[in-house]
């Protein structure tokens, strides 16, 4: 029976590890990410499940490595947690998870981006505190009235454009991979003319080391049209912080709306006293925009739906990987130069 600890899982999450475990795994739930300081409960483990955020660094990996653990899966879509060169060097299998709910994340950035055009966390603030006026800072548009654009239209990005035509919006999109399932629901345009027209823009691009690194920068911002809306639920690395916190204070941009920072580990799935300054002074300021700035805390994927998906897949990778000796969802790890 294959041994597996599993980083990450949060006390709500166990019973769906348990229920949905029908390969009868040997399950280890460990509450905590993936750190150096407990790394040594993987020992007598065969496998390690992570999930985004875990160290999974050269010198945990090396812990592993000792341990004789030869499998490294997450249950993410991404990967940037893993140092797949050191997975390389040991002989580790790495294998992920392609794809979840895409409404889980598609309804978050619906949430956040209605939210800031209607002002609802703005009232809703007031409203605790017995303040029951309606000022300007209230008026709003509507929906049906408003362009959106979609960056990024795969399976979250399509989703997300039916959920707004839905609503009555008009929506565009903009892509360099045009897929005939998203032509058939949404007209693509160039990225300039989606910035220049779209009341609300709406990011789900992957992030590619390199090659988009704060693609959200104030270049982009400038071609934004004047009071739009922000949103970004795919990866904090795409945005530069200090040109949208600008774009903020010089009103050129109305709202943003994030699940996302670079450097997150350093900020999310922990608490800070109300007195304490976060470690990203920039970060703090955005905070500190609220409600114009809306930040929930890489939380999209956090829905029955999408957890389900996780952990199905997790176990048909670990099964695959046991039985066949393959997986669709391995990861290719670097060739490592000979010395």
């Amino acid at each position: 029976m294959l041994k597996i600890i599993c980083y990450g899982a949060r006390s709500y999450e166990k019973p769906y590890f348990h229920e949905l475990n029908k390969y009868n795994f040997q399950l280890t739930l460990v509450e905590e990410l993936l750190t150096s300081s407990n790394a040594q409960l993987a020992q007598h483990h065969d496998a390690v499940l992570l999930r985004g955020n875990c160290a999974a660094n050269r010198e945990n990996l090396a812990k592993f490595n000792q341990y004789g653990i030869q499998y490294i899966f997450t249950r993410t879509v991404g990967i940037n947690h893993i140092d797949l060169d050191a997975c390389s060097e040991y002989g580790m299998k790495v294998a992920r998870v392609p794809s979840y709910s895409p409404n889980a994340i598609a309804e978050l950035s619906l949430t956040l981006a209605m939210m800031l055009l209607r002002h609802t966390a703005y009232m809703t603030t007031k409203s605790s505190f017995k303040n029951f006026i309606v000022d300007e800072h209230t008026f709003s548009k509507e929906i049906h009235n408003c362009k959106v654009g979609i960056i990024g239209v795969g399976r979250i990005g399509l989703t997300e454009a039916k959920l707004f035509k839905g609503l009555g919006a008009s929506v565009i999109g903009y892509d360099v991979y045009q897929s005939e399932a998203a032509k058939a629901v949404i007209p693509f345009t160039t990225l300039d003319e989606l910035l220049a027209e779209s009341d609300i823009v709406s990011v789900h691009v992957p992030y590619l080391p390199g090659q988009n690194d704060q693609m959200i920068n104030a270049s982009f911002l400038a071609k934004m049209k004047k009071g739009a809306i922000l949103i970004n639920t795919s990866r904090g690395e795409l945005q530069d912080n200090q040109a949208i916190l600008d774009a903020l204070l010089s009103n050129h941009l109305e709202g943003f709306g994030t699940d996302v920072f670079p450097k997150e580990e350093e900020l999310f799935f922990k608490a800070f006293d109300p007195w304490q300054m976060l470690p990203d002074p920039t970060i703090q300021k955005l905070v500190e925009l609220y409600p114009r700035v809306l930040v929930t805390p890489h939380a999209g994927s956090n829905t029955v739906t999408a957890l389900s998906n996780m952990i199905e897949t997790s176990y048909e990778n670990f099964h695959d990987i046991i039985t066949t000796l393959s997986s669709d969802n391995l990861v290719p790890l670097p060739v490592l130069a000979m010395k």
